[in-house]
């Protein structure tokens, strides 16, 4: 298989990366079989016409002398024929279809319409996938630093969230709404994504000849500090040719973070087959293998957090899951991520003692003391560039915190940009005073009787 043979390990931000697959030296290391390819070719061909062999070998990602033996037997079978080319070889020949090409190449279509990047072997991903788990990843309170500098949080709560990541298990964060949950668990995905080292993935994988997208553009943040990363488009040819370069059906991605909230049904932890280009895409928190899975608002979603728990139990315990195809064959993936689960609801309203025991971390965010909420309003202060009035707090506790209404972390962000849109509106510096914050106070406190 292609993950047979591996580059060193380098270093980066901290946390290791794991060793990059190299690319395969024949057809047989890339897991990949003769008619497979040829499939391939023909629908890459079919879709983009005419194309020299070393944007062929660049459009599968996959070294032109891999391609060679499956190019060849499509040229001997007269699927495909040659338009000329330089007097290089057969990587700079121009190819095209034949009628009996064309032909065949709309059956390929028919049967699978995927064109792109070649797929990996399922075996290999799953290898990739454990040598890059978020088990145990350095993390320290120094690294923890700059991705919560934003947040005014205890000593003792810093220090719970380090040992959490480093189980790369689950997290429960639970409490009252507006006191920095959701900051909090953006925070852990922030340092994942930054000091928690890259990873690879695919662009797709293949089992039982069924093709599984993975990479999503829309979700996975390259690695732009990757020195296999290049613009120039002959420095990817030159990769392409030579030996012990890494695989390009791989993407290296910094940790991803993922986050969905009240959207979230079952469907989408399961495979989505697109019915008219026969192929399937892996569902959102495979995506998040090797990162961070966020469920905010856990208990407001669209499935009930039973099904969604019954859904998960196994994995969160066995650390592996299932995909099942149209055929309803079930293939054993991996599930190595950081889960975590958001909800200021009150967790044993929600879940049981079976699925809390199985969350190995629980942390419980109250509404802040007097000299917590004070730091977290003159941080707020700061951001805006506005004054720190302590009149402005009195105020808020003298009317407010102490006549029933509970004092929210959120309080301060929402009621100093109340203030700020005040001062803009009137033209007026950017700044605190008491009588603007009982005006601001007024309107988005809303009291109704």
């Amino acid at each position: 298989m292609g993950l047979s043979r591996h580059s060193a390990v380098a270093e980066w931000e901290g946390n290791p990366v794991p060793e990059a697959p190299v690319s395969p030296e024949s057809l047989k290391e890339s897991g990949l079989t003769t008619g497979f390819v040829c499939d391939m070719i023909l629908r890459t061909v079919y879709t983009r016409g005419v194309t020299i062999g070393r944007d062929l070998s660049q459009y599968l990602c996959l070294p032109f002398k891999v391609i060679r033996e499956s190019v060849r037997f499509l040229k001997d079978e007269k699927l495909i024929q040659v338009d000329g080319g330089d007097l290089v070889g057969d990587v700079s020949y121009r190819f095209s279809l034949t009628d009996l090409g064309r032909d065949r190449a709309r059956a390929a279509m028919e049967q699978c319409a995927y064109v792109g990047p070649a797929p990996v072997p399922l075996e290999d991903y799953v290898e990739q996938c454990y040598r890059q788990t978020v088990t145990g990843l350095q993390c320290y309170p120094e690294s923890l630093k700059a991705p919560f500098g934003h947040l005014v949080l205890k000593e003792e709560m810093f220090n719970n969230i380090g040992p959490a990541i480093i189980s790369g298990r689950s997290v429960f964060i639970y409490g009252p709404p507006g006191n920095g949950k959701t900051a909090m668990a953006r925070a852990i995905g922030d340092f994942m994504n930054t000091a928690g080292g890259s990873i690879y993935i695919p662009y797709a994988f293949v089992a039982d000849n069924n093709i599984i997208t993975v990479f999503d553009p829309s979700l996975h943040v390259i690695d732009d500090t990757a020195d296999e990363l290049v613009d120039d488009a002959d420095a990817t040819v030159r990769k392409l040719l030579s030996t012990g370069a890494v695989d390009r059906r791989w993407v290296r991605i910094r940790r991803p973070v993922i986050v969905t909230g009240g959207e979230l049904n079952l469907q989408m932890l399961d495979l989505r087959y697109n019915a008219e280009s026969k192929f399937y895409q892996a569902p959102i928190h495979f995506k998040a293998n090797g990162g961070v899975f966020l469920i905010d608002d856990f208990g407001r979603q669209l499935v009930s957090p039973k099904d969604l728990l019954n859904r998960w139990i196994l994995p969160l315990e066995d650390r592996h899951d299932f995909l099942t195809v149209a055929s309803g064959k079930k293939f054993q993936v991996p599930f190595e991520q950081l889960i975590i689960f958001s909800t200021n609801m009150d967790p044993k309203a929600l879940v049981d003692d079976a699925f809390l025991r199985r969350i190995r971390h629980k942390v419980g965010i109250n509404a802040p003391q007097r000299d917590v909420y004070e730091r977290i309003f003159a941080s707020n202060c700061k951001r805006l560039g506005m004054n720190y009035d302590v009149t402005a707090v009195d105020y808020l506790y003298e009317r407010y915190y102490t006549k029933g209404r509970t004092p929210r972390a959120s309080d301060c962000r929402d009621l100093l940009e109340t203030v700020q849109s005040i001062c803009r509106y009137r033209r007026q510096p950017v700044h605190l005073t008491r009588d603007l914050m009982v005006e601001a106070s007024a309107s988005f406190i809303a009291e109704f009787t």
